[in-house]
């Protein structure tokens, strides 16, 4: 691979992320005001498109965004800049864990923001090592992480009653290690493959559209393949060697538990939302929609804990926040998503970064 060093943002990305964003608001919502499962199949259907999906295309942007930015270190090997890298990404990591823990603290118990930190961390030990290193580390990870699925008990932590509403343990020192390494709703094991992916993907050149049509490919390829295999060894094991629980954990391509079909699966749909956005945004770059669009990429850190903050408020001032439908919180998300386009579109007419990221570059420095 040609060593390179990109300068010009891929505005792409930011769009894409404005996408996962949505997808996000669509899960979060959904489970917030209890709407899950009640409305027509074909709403679950849709809202089921989201789910597991949208963090994860998240967690792989932000791969790619440190590739990006760590790019001049890796390519010229400057111990000074590298240092620099160092520091700028540890204390980015904690100042995103410490936002998460405070989101988690106020109530928001589907915090991504504390794992996030934690794999910007143990990317900042990474970011120049070779492609061989980080697959290798990435294939360790997911093996580790799928054993581990199998030998302890999943369900570790979680109220039998409220499974993935409440953590029981999660302010014990036990509690909180499970739950960010083993069974959390992003666990490191393995969710940071997400992120190594995204090194990775960071280092090729996606403004060449050679890379760009291979990736598209082996993103549909693999899609296609991985949900074929899911079903055929679903189906083949419940009738011989497993119940149909066990297979499901072991095979299904959902996010619960995040096993190797899960990674491999949205790993591939991620390649397609993300080379897609690239598309859309050469072609379409003085939409007014696309721009808006990628102003609202942009200003994802800010958005994320506005929904935290106002959308819940909306909601409990609405006292919406138990036994809603799905039309309803599909409704919601998609109003909330306009308003922050709304928001991102003024607030870029005078500054260049969202309210928290300002303050994020700011502590960071």
């Amino acid at each position: 691979m040609t060593k390179r060093h990109v300068s010009k943002r891929v505005e792409g990305l930011d769009f894409a992320r404005a996408l996962a964003m949505f997808g996000m608001l669509v899960v979060n919502f959904g489970v917030i005001t209890g709407a899950d499962g009640n409305g027509p199949t074909w709403l679950i259907w849709v809202q089921s498109l989201f789910q597991g999906r949208a963090s994860a295309i998240f967690v792989i942007l932000a791969g790619i965004g440190i590739a990006l930015m760590t790019a001049k270190a890796r390519t010229t090997e400057s111990q000074i800049l590298i240092k620099k890298n160092n520091r700028n990404l540890r204390k980015r990591s904690l100042f995103l864990f410490v936002l998460g823990m405070i989101l988690y603290a106020v109530g928001w118990s589907g915090d991504i923001l504390h794992y996030y930190g934690v794999y910007m961390l143990i990317a900042s030990f990474f970011f120049v090592s070779s492609n061989k290193t980080i697959i290798l580390l990435t294939s360790v990870v997911l093996v580790t992480a799928q054993t581990f699925q199998i030998i302890f008990n999943y369900m570790a932590g979680w109220d039998p009653e409220q499974f993935l509403l409440e953590y029981l343990d999660f302010w014990t020192v036990e509690g909180f290690l499970r739950n960010l390494f083993f069974n959390g709703y992003h666990p490191v094991l393995p969710w940071i493959c997400f992120f190594f992916i995204g090194l990775i993907l960071g280092r090729l050149d996606l403004t060449n559209d050679t890379v760009r049509k291979k990736l598209l490919i082996a993103g549909f390829s693999i899609t296609v393949l991985t949900k074929i295999m899911s079903e055929i060894l679903m189906n083949v094991t419940t009738k011989s060697v497993l119940d149909a629980d066990s297979a499901w954990f072991l095979f299904e391509t959902g996010p619960i538990p995040p096993n190797v079909f899960y990674i491999v699966s949205n790993t591939a749909t991620a390649l397609i939302v993300i080379v897609g956005s690239i598309y859309v945004t050469e072609r379409f770059a003085e939409n007014g929609l696309i721009r808006a669009m990628i102003h609202t990429g942009q200003l994802t850190l800010t958005h994320y804990v506005s929904h935290v903050f106002i959308g819940i408020g909306i909601l409990i001032v609405l006292n919406r926040l138990e036994h809603q439908t799905i039309a309803f919180s599909l409704l919601f998300s998609c109003l909330f998503f306009v308003g922050s386009m709304l928001f991102s579109v003024l607030w870029r007419r005078k500054y260049n970064r969202g309210p928290i990221e300002i303050i994020m570059r700011k502590v960071t420095k």
